[in-house]
């Protein structure tokens, strides 16, 4: 089944999507194939591939409209969203510049806890680690900020550096 069909799929895989996506969408509807194997019929074989694969661009499809919407998101998140959320001050534009400063990691842990409000247990399961190790990335996280914004103005970083979080247990920090 496989040889006997497969440029059929690729060009109407072809004529529906670019290059590469077609690859793509044959590999994923010969896979298809391959794991309903006793379900095809031999003689009807090219019409249950066209009809995978159809199904397997539009799944192609609504996942690039959602990377697309996400990216746009973030797009509009940028700066200007984030000096809305903190606000315009002096002392949020020294914070935004520190966060900045820290590697992305570092600020994913920190916005978990003090803009998202998960606890110790939440953010972990986000991040996929323990709540333990959720908060010992928390605390060098808060440290890293901590010595950012003491580097910018020596007078502030304790109070901005350690925002509240609600935690299950008791704070490691």
């Amino acid at each position: 089944m496989c040889e006997a069909h497969t440029a059929a799929v690729l060009a109407y895989a072809l004529r529906r999507t670019s290059r590469d996506d077609a690859a793509d969408v044959v590999a994923e509807t010969f896979l298809v194939a391959w794991r309903r194997l006793d379900e095809v019929e031999e003689r009807s074989a090219l019409p249950w591939l066209y009809a995978v694969a159809r199904r397997v661009l539009l799944s192609q499809q609504r996942s690039t409209r959602r990377q697309q919407a996400i990216a746009e998101r973030l797009a509009a998140a940028e700066p200007s969203g984030l000096l809305e959320t903190v606000g315009s001050s002096v002392g949020s534009r020294c914070l935004l510049d520190a966060l900045a400063g820290l590697s992305e990691t570092e600020r994913e842990v920190l916005l978990l806890s003090a803009w998202e409000e998960l606890s110790s247990t939440e953010a972990a399961g986000v991040l996929g680690c323990s709540a333990t190790a959720y908060r010992i990335r928390l605390h060098r996280a808060r440290r890293r900020l901590r010595e950012r914004l003491a580097q910018a103005d020596p007078g502030e970083p304790a109070r901005l550096a350690a925002p509240a979080a609600r935690t299950e247990e008791s704070p490691s920090c």
